[in-house]
Formats: C-alpha cells, structure tokens, sequence
C-alpha cells in the first residue's frame, strides 16, 4: 500500500505498465509447461514452416517445433539467466564497492583495475569468456556478471563515499560501532536505491546479450530454446516464413523495454531531486 501511495503521489504510469508486461512475461515462462502441449526440442518434418493457426499459435520452424512453445521455454531461460547475472553482479558489485569507497587505501587500487576493465564494452568481454569457456548457460551466467560488475562497483563505491562521512554513521563509530556493523546496518541500508536501479538495467542487458551471444553461437547450445538462436535460425527463411523471426524479437524487445521502463521510473521514484521536480 505504501509503494502504491507513492506511486500514485509522484505519478509513474510506465512503472505499473512496466510491472505488468513482466508479470505476463514471468507467468508465461513458469507455466510454459501448462499453457502448451508440444515439445520445445522434438522435430516434426511433416509441420515444418507451418503458419500461424489455431494449432500452432505463432507457426512452426524449419524443423516443426512449435514456435510458440520454444519462446515460452527460451524466456524462461533468459529470465534465469537475468536473475542469476543480477544477484552476482549484486553480490562481487556490492563487496568491492564496499571496499573500494569505505577504505581509501584500497581505493586506487580497485578503481584502477576496474577502470581497465571498463576500457572494453561488457559485450566484448562477455564473447571473449563465452568463447574461451564454451557455450552453455552456466558459463554465460558467469561471463555477463564479469562483464556487468564493475559498473555495479562502481555505483557502491560512489554511495558509500557519499554516505560514510554523516553525521549519523560518525555517531556510530564515536559509539564504538565496528566497520561490518557500520557498513551493513547504515551504508548497505541507505545504498539499495542506486543498487536496485542498476539491478534492473542489469538484467534488461543480461536478457540482450544472452540473445547477442545465442545470435553468435557461443550462447545456449541447440536444441534447447533461446530467443536470440531463434533468431538466428530465422534468417534463412525470413522471406517464405516472417513469423520465425517476429516472435522472438517481438520478445526480446518486450522484455528488454519493459526492464528499461522500470529501471527509469524507479530511479525517478528513489531520487529525492528527482521526487521534488515531480511535486512541482
């Protein structure tokens, strides 16, 4: 109730329609296996390129899987991978910023590190490690979290400087407070609104660069479903067959949109500049 006062003070339409896109989103791909009858993985020859009907919702592809069915499946894949890319660019984010803005002798030395690293485009060192490690949903997990968490590092290091020296957290480590206690009882606390906006666009690029990845061949291994290997598999019959290529990027484009709306209507929520523009 109290985040729908809010919501209705400062007025955000496109965070409940934000909320409600990934809602239908995250239903379809948990109940994928109530909402369709048909096997993401098996061939059926005698279906294949078949067009949208009242059997195939969304058509089939050049081997007859039902295209519907695999998108249900490759969203659930890509929703698995995005939370999965947030809670550890969260939790290896979350420690070094710490580090790095509550401890200045150790600032240099992870900034510098981290700036090397933000020399490259995250998509860059997600291909590199995909390629070096092997395809499979594991190893893209862990490539686009190296890939993510310096940026993440880079928000917490800056809430902390910005929170470590008021007057509060000075009281408390006049009171003989320890750093853990001060770190996680009143920096982590005042610090979750910068971390749960950069949450969001880390997940909304988590579900793009997986599909960027998929797109190259060094993503998720066929014949398990993935939107952006759909995708791919699309090119070749984009013309005798459109519905393989719309479906899937139609997805992609929802999913990664909606994650983008929110992010910005949370950012726009949680910052008290941004809370007084609104007012007036």
């Amino acid at each position: 109730m109290l985040f729908l006062k809010k919501y209705h003070k400062y007025q955000h339409p496109y965070i409940t329609t934000s909320i409600i896109i990934l809602l239908i989103l995250v239903f379809l791909s948990l109940f994928a296996p109530v909402l369709t009858d048909y096997n993401p993985v098996r061939n059926d020859a005698r279906n294949r390129l078949q067009p949208p009907s009242r059997e195939h919702l969304l058509g089939t592809d050049q081997f007859g899987r039902d295209i519907f069915t695999r998108i249900l499946y490759g969203l659930r894949a890509s929703i698995e991978i995005g939370i999965s890319v947030v809670i550890l660019t969260i939790i290896f984010g979350g420690i070094i910023g710490i580090a790095a803005g509550y401890y200045p002798y150790l600032d240099k030395i992870i900034m510098r590190v981290l700036d090397a690293m933000m020399a490259f485009p995250g998509i860059i060192i997600a291909i590199s490690l995909a390629a070096i490690w092997g395809a499979g949903k594991l190893n893209i997990i862990f490539a686009l979290s190296f890939a993510y968490f310096p940026k993440m590092a880079r928000i917490v290091r800056s809430a902390v400087i910005s929170i470590k020296d008021l007057e509060y957290v000075e009281s408390a480590r006049a009171a003989g407070a320890t750093d853990f206690r001060i770190i996680f009882k009143y920096i982590l606390k005042n610090s979750a609104s910068p971390i749960m906006v950069q949450a969001t666009f880390n997940f909304a690029l988590a579900i793009l660069d997986e599909a960027a990845l998929s797109f190259l061949g060094v993503g998720i291994m066929p014949p398990e479903p993935s939107l952006g290997a759909m995708v791919t598999d699309a090119r070749t019959y984009m013309v005798v067959a459109p519905w393989m290529i719309l479906a899937p990027g139609i997805m992609i484009i929802l999913s990664v949109l909606s994650l983008n709306l929110l992010g910005d209507g949370l950012r726009d929520l949680l910052d008290p500049h941004l809370k007084n523009t609104l007012k007036k």
